[in-house]
């Protein structure tokens, strides 16, 4: 999963990077996409979660090759009693060690079950570093559209400033009252209302993205990348084809795996184990030794592990129904973000190639005509008005294709391959 992480990476930071950006360094303080999901990579507390877990899960591997210790016994008999055992005149002392001999497989299913718990442990770090990767994908797309919202206004505010000395220069002629001066001042001062809450949203959404990359607060001012880059998605089934080997989906193979495992050591346990001792007693009033031998094994009369089994059976048949309900879940989330990332793709596409342009050549046209008294300075605010609104829902467009398009490649744990027919 290590090539197709980098690869979702890399072809996330081709869709938002221009293509000047591919051979240049980026400018001082700005943050780049791949920068950023290096950073976030490796400063993800989640992902130092994940890799103790493995190291943890290791630790319980190794400990399930042990075999049993052997025991040592000291045993003193017929000593501190009445009359001839009195002292340790007639005691026997007997010094024995023993060992557990494990039977059935009990050993082997141990082990088992700790390396499929391993595997497991690696599978659910995979699916937690894609999810960090979508997540600052996602982020950073948001805070690249938040930049773009504030240039935007401020081209706006810079706009309407410059209509303050024609607006000044028709009053003077006596072709406007003076109250189209409060107008265009009234409209500038609600455009610099919308700029404040829009740099409010960069900051935010900056400092955001500083956390995910392990900042205190942001060292970077701006990020880079082109948002206004953008390409159809590629057909449905083809990603509900790779989302079904997302981690999330393959983690019950391991799963299945430890769980037979266990099983396999619940039905081990039914088999009794064999204890075996020898030993040295030697008898005080005598002063003779002997050897001594001793063999247990427990009687199976009572307890042989039945609810054990039937539990872990259990539990190895409920592996399936968690991974259906995993990949229904998974099936769903990903036809809503395609949905979404189709309907986002159309909106931007549409307005640029339709709406934008008629608005723009309108505002133009307009702007022109009001310099020479064809126009008033309500329709003059009208058309300015229009063309902000289509480029800032060019913008939100723009935002939701790529924040979906993080989404929906961290769900399916692939690069998405775009086409490259629609330019900024």
């Amino acid at each position: 999963m290590c090539v197709r992480s980098r690869a979702l990476a890399l072809a996330v930071a081709l869709a938002l990077l221009p293509a000047s950006a591919l051979h240049a360094a980026p400018p001082a303080r700005t943050l780049t996409l791949s920068q950023a999901l290096n950073r976030a990579v490796a400063a993800s507390p989640g992902l130092t979660a994940a890799d103790r877990e493995i190291r943890a899960a290791a630790g319980r591997g190794l400990q399930s090759t042990a075999r049993p210790n052997p025991e040592l016994a000291f045993e003193v008999d017929n000593a501190f009693g009445s009359r001839s055992k009195r002292n340790l005149d007639a005691a026997e002392t007997t010094l024995q060690i023993s060992q557990l001999f494990e039977l059935g497989g009990k050993r082997g299913a141990r082990i088992a079950a700790a390396s499929a718990e391993i595997d497991a442990a690696r599978w659910d770090r995979a699916a937690t570093r894609l999810q960090v990767l979508a997540e600052t994908a996602e982020v950073f797309a948001r805070a690249a559209g938040a930049q773009r919202r504030v240039a935007e206004l401020e081209d706006q505010v810079a706009d309407l400033d410059r209509l303050t000395p024609l607006l000044q220069k028709r009053v003077d002629a006596g072709a406007s009252s003076g109250a189209e001066i409060s107008r265009g001042r009234l409209a500038t001062e609600i455009a610099r209302v919308e700029l404040g809450k829009a740099k409010a949203g960069f900051l935010s959404a900056r400092r955001e993205l500083a956390v995910l990359i392990g900042e205190a607060t942001p060292s970077f001012a701006r990020v880079g990348g082109d948002i206004r880059r953008i390409g159809a998605p590629p057909a449905f089934d083809r990603l509900l084809g790779r989302a079904l080997e997302n981690p999330q989906i393959t983690r019950f193979t391991a799963v299945k795996a430890q769980r037979r495992a266990l099983l396999a050591a619940a039905q081990a346990k039914a088999v009794p184990d064999i204890t075996a001792g020898v030993g040295w007693r030697h008898y005080r009033e005598d002063k003779s030794n002997a050897a001594v031998v001793s063999l247990s094994v427990p009687l199976p009369l009572f307890d042989r592990n039945q609810g054990g089994i039937y539990e872990a059976q259990e539990t190895v048949a409920k592996t399936d129904a968690e991974r259906n309900v995993a990949r229904n879940g998974l099936i769903i989330l990903v036809g809503r973000a395609y949905e979404s990332l189709r309907a986002s793709y159309d909106e931007a596409r549409l307005l640029r190639a339709n709406v934008l342009p008629v608005a723009r050549e309108a505002y133009e046209s307009i702007r022109t005509g009001y310099g020479e008294g064809r126009y008033t300075l309500l329709e003059l605010l009208d058309a300015q008005a229009a063309l902000s609104e289509a480029s800032l829902r060019e913008i939100d467009a723009l935002i939701a294709f790529h924040s979906t398009l993080a989404s929906l490649e961290g769900l399916t744990g692939t690069a998405l391959v775009l086409s490259t027919k629609d330019k900024p």
